[in-house]
């Protein structure tokens, strides 16, 4: 019986260790273990529940993210739309509108610019990286102009009530992002349109002849990216009490490089919500704890940067790799 179990153990070990996703979960909790060492602080239960509570605004938006690159996209524009999100929200909000009202148009527009990017990718057949760079810099003029570059505060308390519900001790934007992660998840696995975005990333001529609507799909990932990078900054400016026209610099960068790191590929075909939700997660505590050990926001970047770099070329070495194997499986059978 002491073997049957220590084979089922085994077993199931091996079978977690081979899962994309244990990578990313072996570095997080190694490299959470020495910076405790460096610095003590860093592993206590309040710092960790600052690094979960930040870690929500990125959760959210990660979601849509891994959609639009498992389908061979990439939208760029998601730290202007935050941005833009959270000030028509706070603009709503000031001129008076109820709170629920004011949140819809924020999520309307966050909306709109999902279909904007999804319609001009599809129908105008333009590459994303140029279409969401260029809706990146609409989407911040946007927010330039309604501003001037001044926060637009004092928002109302019922406004900032968002902030300070909890559930479970935890903020609202903590149990919104994981539901959001979970909803993500099984739409993913589990239903025809999750099976329709693999498709699309992994071969989209294939899988236009084999009757999926590719066209709508793509739309469609734009469209959840965008809304969702709009409650983010919704979320954003509520914990803030102002909408902030700098919110979301450099936001696009994170949780693309949360997700690369994740395991999903920037060639499309590949990737999981568990790995990106992890991948968000490590990008949270990289910077959480060079903060702590006080390392110049230059340096910072620069880590960031590298990261990102080194995630791609290991993703791109991991695609060589399988198709070195594919080949010679395929030669040996031909054999």
């Amino acid at each position: 019986m002491n073997n049957t179990i220590s084979r089922n153990f085994r077993g199931a070990l091996g079978r977690l260790i081979q899962r994309q996703e244990s990578s990313i979960v072996i570095a997080l909790v190694l490299y959470m273990i020495i910076v405790s060492f460096v610095n003590p602080t860093y592993i206590s239960r309040a710092n960790q529940f600052n690094v979960l509570r930040s870690s929500g605004f990125t959760l959210i938006t990660v979601v849509g993210m891994t959609f639009v690159l498992i389908t061979g996209g990439l939208d760029l524009s998601v730290g202007s739309v935050l941005a833009l999100g959270g000030v028509i929200t706070g603009i709503a909000c000031r001129a008076g509108l109820p709170v629920f009202a004011a949140v819809l148009l924020g999520i309307l527009m966050g909306f709109a610019i999902g279909v904007l990017n999804g319609f001009i990718i599809v129908k105008a057949g333009i590459p994303p990286l140029i279409v969401t760079l260029g809706m990146q810099y609409v989407a911040r003029g946007l927010v330039s102009v309604l501003t001037k570059g001044v926060p637009i505060y004092p928002l109302p308390n019922a406004f900032k009530a968002i902030e300070r519900i909890r559930v479970l001790g935890f903020p609202a934007v903590v149990i919104f992002a994981l539901a959001v992660a979970v909803i993500g998840h099984i739409v993913l696995t589990s239903t025809a349109f999750g099976r329709s975005i693999y498709a699309l990333g992994g071969n989209e001529e294939a899988a236009r002849i084999s009757g999926i609507r590719t066209r709508r799909t793509k739309l469609q990932v734009y469209i959840i990216t965008s809304t969702l990078a709009a409650l983010a900054g919704i979320f954003m400016s509520a914990r803030l009490g102002s909408a902030e026209a700098a919110a979301g610099t450099g936001y696009e960068l994170t949780v693309i490089c949360g997700v690369i790191i994740g395991g999903t590929s920037t060639f499309g075909g590949t990737g999981s919500i568990v790995g990106s939700v992890l991948g968000a997660l490590f990008m949270e505590e990289l910077t959480n704890s060079l903060t702590l050990m006080r390392i110049s926001v230059y340096w910072q970047n620069l880590v960031v940067g590298t990261i990102l770099i080194l995630a791609v070329l290991l993703d791109q070495y991991k695609r060589n790799l399988i198709r070195r194997r594919s080949i010679m499986n395929t030669g040996t059978g031909s054999a």
